[in-house]
């Protein structure tokens, strides 16, 4: 199976900018503001290995848990990507709710989600995670590459909300990066990624500078880690679903 190309979601909106946002040194702590905004979708279709399968395979399992007359939340939902690709494989009963605390981020998903012609109730929401919970009548609720960016001392508390807000048989789909208390691979998978992305033109400079930029910004855990923050918020069913390298998607079943 060909790594090339099947990583943009069918359905993704066209146009945007190119990512270019890390070709200069002295780049501030990453932001998701109006620069990132608009070149979002080519970061991530860039630097996500396998990202339409993972969207796709989120879309999978979310129509095996989401549930007429209750509410699929996107916690962390960007510039809309994932909303966009559950529209068409989900009930239009469901309700869609994307979270994120980026204005910059929803202006570009709601252009996006303008267009969408079924007729699903959505609503786009601007919301700290950190803050009260959101997440009410759900039966689904997705973060994807979402948690990373929560200040550890505070994913507990989040986790739990989530928990909190789904109803029984509810599910929550993470995608997250990783990292291993085991040195040896922990450096390989690194070194494959960075190969990854050298693969999808970033060079040299724009990898250590983001690398830079992330740094004390995207604070991954060890798989364990994730998997032991899921069972103790009270999830009765946690399993992986995807693996790359330094990758992984959880399923978590309440």
């Amino acid at each position: 199976m060909s790594e090339a190309n099947p990583l943009q979601p069918s359905n993704a909106a066209p146009g945007g900018g190119s990512d270019r946002l890390f070709e200069r040194s002295g780049a501030a702590d990453f932001r998701f503001d109006r620069a990132t905004a608009a070149v979002f979708d080519d970061m991530i279709q860039r630097s996500v290995p396998w990202y339409g399968e993972i969207q796709r395979m989120t879309g999978e399992i979310a129509a095996d848990f989401a549930q007429p007359g209750t509410r699929l939340f996107d916690l962390g939902c960007a510039t809309g990507n994932t909303l966009l690709q559950l529209d068409p494989v989900l009930d239009t009963a469901v309700g869609f709710v994307g979270v994120d605390n980026s204005a910059d981020m929803l202006a570009q998903a709601r252009g996006k989600l303008q267009r969408l012609q079924s007729g699903r109730d959505i609503e786009l929401m601007e919301a700290d995670l950190h803050g009260a919970g959101v997440v009410e009548n759900a039966s689904v609720a997705v973060m994807l590459l979402t948690l990373q960016f929560i200040r550890p001392l505070q994913r507990e508390k989040v986790i739990r909300r989530v928990q909190e807000g789904l109803n029984d048989q509810g599910c929550l789909i993470l995608i997250e990066k990783l990292i291993f208390a085991d040195g040896l691979f922990n450096r390989l998978f690194i070194r494959y990624y960075y190969e990854l992305k050298r693969r999808r033109g970033y060079s040299e400079s724009e990898i250590a500078h983001k690398r830079e930029a992330l740094e004390n910004v995207l604070v991954p855990y060890r798989p364990e880690e994730n998997r032991q923050l899921l069972q103790d918020a009270g999830f009765r069913h946690v399993e992986e679903f995807f693996r790359w390298y330094n990758f992984c998607g959880l399923v978590a079943v309440k």
